[in-house]
């Protein structure tokens, strides 16, 4: 008698208990998507969208703010994930290996993870206010500024920049520990009795045993960076900066659909920084799939 293998692919049971969480995916997550595409290609009201063809997409593609504001992301985005993920790599590292109450610490970088970006952002705005901000004060001390962070269209990147690398850490800092704590001591043990240094064993020994970690990371990462809104919305104070020098690809999809009323443009710079988001993705894979073999 031929034994049957089980598949939980062809099991009704395994369908019916995914079904509920199929139709949340599918209501809020792939409908949405497809109700997006279908109006990148519209014009008019909401109530009454008419045919348009391919106008919206030729529309975004020669808008110079949008060039400005895809410009703009990707800078946030090559300098915010990398910068954030070492300064994380090595706050983790350092509370790892060198601090004793490791909870304290752990709880302590990860409050801000927990906290509304809108209110840390107003801190920010207080601690960079060119007037009677903190950071101004301590720039003082030595005969440095006062710098305009939040008025000074120059200054706004920088400053949206500097706003994104401290937001990012404390996700970055808890997924690293958790990854150093997989790490096999007996590794650690073995290198010690040939006499590594510290930093031998951590090129050699930590940095490609956290590889998996460092790869999801990094795609997570980059992904909300392209993504990024609510830090501008925050550290602006609800603009894009003095004459919208920080506006970035979500901000300028936001301005279109809610501020400008043009469904159609909006929704076609959304499935155009949809299908960037995907390209990249796609090739950080690869690229990363290559170095870790």
């Amino acid at each position: 008698m031929r034994k049957l293998k089980y598949s939980a692919e062809n099991s009704p049971q395994a369908w019916l208990f995914l079904l509920p969480a199929l139709i949340i995916i599918g209501i809020f997550n792939v409908f949405p998507l497809f109700r997006t595409f279908i109006i990148s290609f519209q014009k008019g009201t909401l109530n009454n969208l008419v045919y348009n063809g391919t106008r919206n997409y030729q529309i975004v593609l020669n808008d110079p703010k949008f060039h400005t504001a895809i410009g703009n992301t990707s800078l946030y985005a090559f300098i915010v994930v990398p910068v954030g993920l070492i300064i994380s790599m090595f706050i983790a590292v350092t509370i790892y290996e060198k601090i004793r109450y490791k909870d304290v610490f752990e709880t302590i970088f990860f409050i801000p993870y927990l906290t509304s970006i809108i209110a840390v952002g107003i801190v920010f705005r207080f601690l960079l206010n060119g007037d009677y901000g903190f950071v101004n004060y301590l720039l003082g001390l030595i005969r440095i500024g006062p710098i305009n962070f939040l008025d000074d269209p120059k200054m706004s990147m920088f400053t949206l920049i500097i706003f994104g690398i401290w937001s990012s850490l404390a996700f970055n800092i808890i997924i690293l520990l958790s990854g150093l704590r997989n790490v096999d001591d007996s590794y650690y043990k073995v290198a010690d009795m040939f006499g590594a240094t510290k930093k031998e064993q951590f090129f050699r020994i930590t940095l490609p045993q956290m590889i998996p970690i460092i790869t999801f990371l990094l795609m997570v990462n980059f992904i909300n960076a392209f993504k990024v809104y609510s830090q501008v919305f925050a550290i602006f104070n609800g603009k894009a900066g003095i004459a919208d020098s920080a506006t970035t690809a979500v901000f300028y999809i936001f301005n279109k659909f809610y501020v400008e009323n043009r469904y159609g443009q909006g929704m076609a710079a959304a499935v155009i920084l949809f299908i960037l988001i995907l390209i990249f993705t796609v090739i950080q894979n690869f690229v990363l799939k290559r170095i870790s073999k």
